[in-house]
């Protein structure tokens, strides 16, 4: 009878490992959940041997797979495959039906090797796992738990929801920010044309006209210093000053580099007086997503809420989450530890404390993801329409008060004049 190797949770969260026979992976599976543990993987005991001759016949070819792919590809692929497994195509047929319509180009190779690989014995999360630039940590782990329940078709279908519906979410957020970005990278070089190629004609002008620059207004003497400035060291300082918010980008990019930068970073953005609420909504409703999408799929509540730590994409979230897996571990619940981390606001730590008594924690947590979203939707539209005539005032004060300062000597002579 065949040997299958296995990794289980047991009913305290212990991962054990060890050894069953079977005649199918199915039935290993039944056997391992009558002992009251919960498979997270299953394979036969030969299939290692078989997925590392694979590798040695395969492994040279293995070029061009390294590239990243667009989250947009990997999503029709989910939902095409989840379409192949529910008409009941094996999965090896699948992934070459799938590789001869993508295109040419990094998926279709990796599309390819994860056939070889399958061809080989391994198991498909097994395969997507070696392409973490293609397939996330979160998306493997769902394949995985897929396999495990033979589920795939629907878990795949999921997949696909969630991919969707998180990048909707951040298109939005993103397509919020180019607009502001643009508007005001524009007033910063209509207003640096300024002060490097009009204000300089009129100095010499302005000069005469008050008797040197002692006689100048306070506000046309700053404008002309600062000119000066710009145009000092053959335009140095003008580009030092164009410089700076690409160098500013480049060190908050090393910052995130490092745990703690994530977290202050984080922390402050989550504090912002306008952006906050915006942040809020959208990174509590990806965590309650993935959590829901993952428990859903029946993977473990410890596995799901690590997996869900390490997606989360703002270190404050991921502490969190890491302190309510430390606290469930110990016996408690979900609700008590994230009530207590004051991250969240009443209805989110209700919502849950509701869905574990009423064992719907995934469905209370696709709640909170939606009505997060919604209100993340209205809180960018508000933000668009207050945004826009800010941006208008602000670019007018700036050009009305170089205008002003250039004007204010020649309102002062014709005082002097009268």
């Amino acid at each position: 009878m065949p040997v299958f190797q296995y990794q289980a949770l047991d009913a305290k969260g212990n991962e054990t490992k060890g050894q069953i026979e079977a005649l199918s992976s199915k039935e290993a599976i039944s056997k391992i959940r009558n002992k009251g543990m919960f498979p997270t993987k299953v394979r036969a005991q030969n299939a290692g041997k078989k997925a590392k001759v694979a590798k040695a016949a395969t492994g040279p070819k293995r070029r061009g797979a390294g590239g990243k792919v667009k989250i947009k590809a990997v999503t029709e692929f989910a939902r095409q495959m989840s379409t192949l497994q529910d008409a009941g195509l094996a999965i090896l047929r699948s992934l070459r039906i799938l590789e001869e319509q993508a295109k040419k180009g990094t998926f279709k190779r990796v599309i390819g090797y994860v056939a070889d690989d399958i061809e080989g014995g391994a198991t498909l999360s097994e395969a997507m796992g070696k392409y973490p630039r293609c397939f996330n940590r979160l998306f493997v782990n769902m394949v995985a738990a897929g396999e495990v329940g033979g589920v795939l078709d629907v878990i795949l279908s999921r997949v696909a929801d969630f991919m969707e519906k998180s990048e909707r979410l951040k298109a939005k957020v993103k397509g919020a920010m180019v607009y502001p970005s643009v508007v005001m990278g524009a007033a910063m070089l209509i207003v640096m044309g300024l002060m490097i190629f009009i204000v300089p004609t009129f100095a010499e002008v302005l000069t005469d006209m008050s008797d040197g620059k002692a006689g100048l207004p306070p506000l046309t003497q700053m404008l002309l210093d600062i000119s000066d400035w710009l145009t000092a060291r053959k335009g140095l300082n003008a580009g030092i000053v164009i410089a700076c918010p690409f160098v500013l980008k480049l060190i908050l990019r090393l910052v995130r580099q490092f745990k703690k930068g994530r977290y202050v970073m984080d922390w402050t953005t989550l504090r912002l007086p306008v952006v906050k609420q915006v942040v809020y909504k959208t990174t509590v409703a990806r965590w309650t997503r993935t959590l829901a999408t993952l428990i859903s799929a029946g993977v473990p509540i410890l596995e799901a809420l690590n997996i869900t730590r390490d997606t989360s994409d703002n270190e404050v979230y991921s502490s969190m989450l890491n302190k309510v897996q430390a606290a469930i571990r110990q016996g408690d619940t979900f609700a008590n530890p994230l009530r207590q981390s004051k991250t969240v606001d009443s209805i989110v730590v209700n919502m849950v404390d509701v869905g574990e008594e009423t064992g719907d924690l995934d469905k209370m947590l696709q709640k909170v993801a939606d009505n997060f979203d919604e209100d993340a939707d209205v809180l960018v539209g508000s933000m668009m329409s207050l945004l826009e005539p800010i941006m208008i005032i602000v670019l007018g004060l700036l050009v009305g008060t170089i205008v002003l300062a250039m004007f204010l000597p020649m309102i002062k002579m014709i005082e002097v004049l009268m």
